[in-house]
């Protein structure tokens, strides 16, 4: 598997549902130099803390039956807004010309949610996408899981 190339003033994203590192390379794609430009982080209490009401309850119109409907996934309503939020910011800064090229690097969950929020110009910009989950590893072990070892797809 060949290298992954990034080139100087591309930017790597390094996301799950709750953070995000915008890690700009200030090197060339022969000597990768990652640093970080920008950390978004969202508090995620739990989903106790978020909904204290008891799942509802559903009438049938006729019959007299009932049943329970789902308690909501503050989580998951969570992430995704985190994540439309995140694909809110790289389409700022690839409209503005803050940068040209994106790579993902993302758990296979949040790749998942965040590509239905990729506007036309960042799925242009997407050089490449990870499906793995870093985003809790310092920067220079980010750097050497992806560049030096060629885990790109």
């Amino acid at each position: 598997m060949e290298k992954m190339r990034i080139d100087k003033g591309d930017w790597l994203v390094v996301c799950d549902g709750r953070k995000a590192l915008i890690l700009e390379n200030l090197g060339d794609e022969m000597f990768p130099n990652l640093h970080a430009r920008e950390v978004h982080e969202q508090p995620n209490p739990s989903t106790a803390a978020q909904g204290t009401d008891a799942p509802g309850r559903l009438h049938a119109a006729a019959g007299g039956v009932r049943s329970s409907a789902e308690q909501t996934d503050w989580h998951d309503e969570a992430e995704r807004a985190f994540l439309r939020s995140l694909a809110g910011r790289l389409d700022a800064a690839v409209s503005s010309g803050e940068t040209t090229a994106l790579t993902m690097v993302a758990s296979p969950r949040a790749l998942g949610m965040i590509r239905a929020d990729y506007s036309d110009v960042v799925r242009k910009a997407i050089q490449h996408e990870v499906g793995k989950d870093l985003v809790k590893l310092p920067v220079y072990e980010i750097e050497k899981q992806l560049l030096m070892s060629g885990a790109a797809k």
